[in-house]
């Protein structure tokens, strides 16, 4: 089977970098040292329609598939980015894409498209159920034609940058078939929003922004509501193979920019009368590192391929995750060896990645559940533990 890309889609890859090229290491270098939003760089994305190429053509959107959302993230990171600035507006999209009412995607998917609005957040996770979705407790009880919603939240990222969020929440506690059943998925507008929520922002170790969420007496019209009440669960899982595939496509960019980067080092630095690239202590890490990210890129455009023909692509989304998330994490300790000392130095870039690398082995979801679930779902081994990842 050939992954290798078309004429168009190597285009799309290059207009990437031209937008890039405007963002270079000195810009992220301060966003991360002032803990700021990348404002101008989704700015540039937005205006150049990047940002909507999963929406269809009669909202406004370039009408494409997972494989061009794919390449849009890869190359962010590729460049030195950081594509989890606005990687939501792209997965989140599924859910209201499959399972919005039409007047809903009249309503918000054309100025979506057109950047004039944001849905960049997401709230799931809560405090006392972590992954294990099925113990959420946030409710959202029925008053009059619309609901009422009270609850936490935490880790729900980009809130300060989002005018819309998708939100999961219980609508029945009882009396359900599984576990899962009984939640529903709600696209809330944070502007009208008030007080209801209070958010507290929750620092991390890179410029990742996220928060936890208090919902008291949050007052929702009926039309809140994506599709069917307590199917949420399944619909929030629609957008989770996206997200998989989505954020194996960051993981491969970043392994690519980390190679590229301890190439050139190891080429141009010289110790004792030579490049230290001639040394295969120096020399191997880089091509195993190269290697496996090859490798992963391949199963992810496999499980793009597949998401973007309707087939079933769970454990492929799921893998592609995992595999890119390590090759990823290998090639930026890798380059930090490289280059030694000069590596811990802000100037150069490599602590910088290598923080944000390290993220996707325990987010969105951790490699032990990607595991658990191929195990069980995948090779037929007895459940382990927890829900184990996307369907």
């Amino acid at each position: 089977m050939d992954f290798s890309l078309s004429d168009e889609q190597e285009r799309y890859r290059e207009a990437i970098r031209e937008v890039c090229a405007k963002f270079p290491d000195s810009y992220w270098r301060a966003i991360d040292a002032e803990k700021r939003y990348p404002e101008e760089f989704v700015l540039a994305l937005s205006d150049g329609g990047w940002l909507s190429v999963l929406i269809p053509t009669e909202y406004g959107g370039a009408g494409l598939g997972i494989v061009e959302a794919c390449i849009v993230l890869e190359e962010i990171n590729a460049s030195g980015g950081n594509g989890a600035a606005c990687h939501a507006q792209m997965y989140t999209m599924g859910a209201l894409l499959r399972h919005g009412t039409e007047s809903q995607k009249r309503r918000y998917l054309p100025e979506i498209a057109a950047g004039r609005l944001r849905l960049q957040s997401m709230a799931v996770t809560e405090p006392e159920a972590g992954s294990d979705t099925s113990r959420i407790a946030t409710f959202a009880h029925k008053e009059g034609d619309g609901y009422v919603v009270n609850g936490q939240k935490v880790f729900t990222s980009r809130l300060q940058h989002s005018d819309l969020l998708l939100l999961l929440a219980r609508t029945r506690r009882a009396e359900v078939a599984r576990k899962t059943d009984g939640m529903s998925l709600f696209l809330i507008d944070l502007r009208q929003a008030g007080p209801a929520i209070e958010v507290r922002p929750i620092e991390t170790m890179v410029n990742h922004e996220t928060n936890a969420l208090c919902i008291t007496d949050l007052h929702l019209p009926a039309d809140a509501l994506v599709g069917d009440e307590g199917a949420g669960f399944r619909q929030v899982l629609d957008g989770l193979n996206a997200e998989r595939i989505l954020i194996a496509s960051e993981s491969i960019g970043d392994a690519r920019w980390f190679v590229e980067r301890s190439v050139k080092y190891a080429r141009e630095r010289v110790v004792f009368g030579q490049p230290i690239g001639a040394n295969q202590g120096v020399q191997f890490p880089i091509a195993r590192a190269f290697m496996h990210a090859r490798a992963a890129a391949l199963l992810r455009w496999q499980a793009a391929a597949l998401f973007d023909a309707g087939k079933s692509c769970g454990a492929e989304a799921n893998m592609a995750k995992l595999l890119a998330s390590e090759a990823a994490w290998e090639a930026a300790e890798m380059a930090m060896t490289t280059y030694g000392g000069s590596g811990m130095a802000v100037e150069t870039g490599i602590e910088r990645k290598f923080r944000e690398a390290r993220l996707y082995l325990v987010a969105p979801v951790t490699n032990n559940l990607v595991t658990a679930y191929v195990a069980e779902h995948v090779l037929g081994l007895p459940r382990s533990y927890g829900t184990g990842g996307s369907a």
